[in-house]
């Protein structure tokens, strides 16, 4: 009961000086209301470049060729000079290595997807388009989430046979061939000095990822997919990759997939002075970036809670203040009975009041910028709720610390000296 008249006490006293109050609690309103901007545009940002590599697929594990660093090139006994800065054909991965390692882990593996890419290369139909040749094997579409629309995607008798045929966007067949159905026509590519020819076996759907490189303002460069063996013989390329994807299975331990399939290929290049084979995935490089937004979004909420300090010290002062205004006040209390610790308690709530009031008013200004911050980026606003159950008791305790020092001061004043208080 006697915290509630205190509180009442309290706001009666903050609503009959509304400015003085306003601008006491202006400097916690700031550090509250920085902090809980910050925090809201980093965890929009960090939320939705998860999403974004989760569905580019952050589990999926990219094994590819790379050059030996110096430490490994002299722990394996070679010298430097003798090594290749270009790989050869002999080090490429090769399908006896990928046949292998289905032998010990097939049954955590759902797809693996090989690919040849050929660039940006005009569509002989109207040079106004371009496309971005990718061959790819018939597990490539697992690897790619290649959302069929009309048709097929190409199967592994299509890359055996070097099939002439390709899966186009449908934005590319809309552009080529408006409305009509495209299954069965074709389209044609300028690779070097010639022109190759594919019918069109399947059409997806084009996800615009916000980046047209290489594209006009009005038609978008999309994916053109063909069976790799096709892309491999345009290339005149060797039989063997530079790189692969490989995508565990939902059921898999990915972490120690990733392990295991680095060991495994790694393994066929201990003799290699060169190169040797690496596996890494999105999800390790999604935890590094995760970890470095939050600590940054938490040094410079920390700076931001700096104006926090000075709030107080305005509290602590405005208090002190207040005091002296009411020592008479005090005074009568005192000779009437209260307690040092019923008046200590009274100018803490007081002091808290203020504090909570700024508070509240600060997460409401924080989340509104935090959220006006974050779709400016282009990210959906994501406030951050442990950062505005933080900031409250924060301020919360903000007003008990910078409030004893004042409310302990008005509890010890002598009841006869503060009547006759002027």
């Amino acid at each position: 009961m006697l915290i509630f008249e205190n509180i009442m006490l309290a706001i009666s006293g903050l609503w009959a000086n509304k400015m003085r109050a306003l601008l006491t609690m202006l400097g916690i309103i700031i550090g509250i209301g920085s902090v809980i901007g910050i925090m809201t545009v980093g965890d929009s940002m960090q939320s939705s470049m998860t999403s974004n590599m989760q569905s580019m697929g952050a589990s999926n594990i990219t094994v590819s060729l790379t050059q030996k660093s110096d430490s490994d090139v002299r722990e394996g006994g070679a010298t430097l000079m003798f090594r290749r800065q270009s790989w050869s054909d002999e080090d490429l991965l090769t399908d006896s290595m990928i046949d292998d390692y289905l032998k010990y882990y097939g049954d955590q593996v759902e797809a693996i997807g090989l690919s040849e890419s050929l660039g940006s290369k005009k569509i002989e139909e109207d040079d106004n388009i371009t496309v971005s040749l990718t061959g790819g094997n018939a597990a490539y579409q697992t690897v790619q989430d290649v959302k069929i629309q009309r048709g097929r995607f190409f199967t592994d008798e299509d890359v055996e046979n070097e099939r002439t045929v390709a899966v186009v966007s449908d934005v590319l067949c809309e552009n080529l061939f408006g409305r009509v159905d495209p299954i069965g026509k074709t389209v044609s590519v300028t690779v070097g000095t010639k022109v190759h020819t594919f019918h069109i076996i399947g059409t997806y759907e084009y996800q615009d990822m916000g980046i047209a490189l290489g594209s006009t303002d009005a038609i978008p460069e999309t994916a053109m997919y063909i069976p790799i063996s096709v892309a491999k013989s345009i290339n005149h390329s060797a039989a063997g990759y530079s790189s692969f994807t490989v995508v565990g299975k939902a059921d898999a331990d990915a972490q120690a997939l990733l392990q295991n399939t680095k060991d495994f290929f790694a393994s066929y290049y201990t003799r290699n002075n060169s190169y040797t084979a690496t596996a890494t995935n999105l999800e390790s490089l999604m935890e590094m970036m995760q970890e470095m937004m939050g600590t940054v979004s938490l040094a410079i909420a920390v700076i931001a809670g700096i104006s926090l300090l000075v709030g107080g010290i305005g509290v602590m002062n405005i208090m002190l203040v207040s005091i002296t205004e009411r020592t008479r006040e005090i005074g009568t209390r005192k000779a009437l009975g209260a307690t040092n610790n019923s008046i200590r308690i009274q100018f803490i709530v007081e002091s808290v009041i203020i504090c909570l009031i700024g508070g509240v008013i600060g997460i409401a200004v924080g989340a509104g910028l935090g959220s006006f911050g974050a779709n400016l980026l282009g990210y959906a606003a994501t406030p951050s709720i442990s950062a505005i159950v933080t900031a409250v008791s924060f301020s919360m305790a903000i007003g008990v610390f910078f409030g004893y020092y004042p409310a302990n001061k008005a509890a010890k004043l002598d009841p006869i000296e503060a009547l006759r208080y002027e």
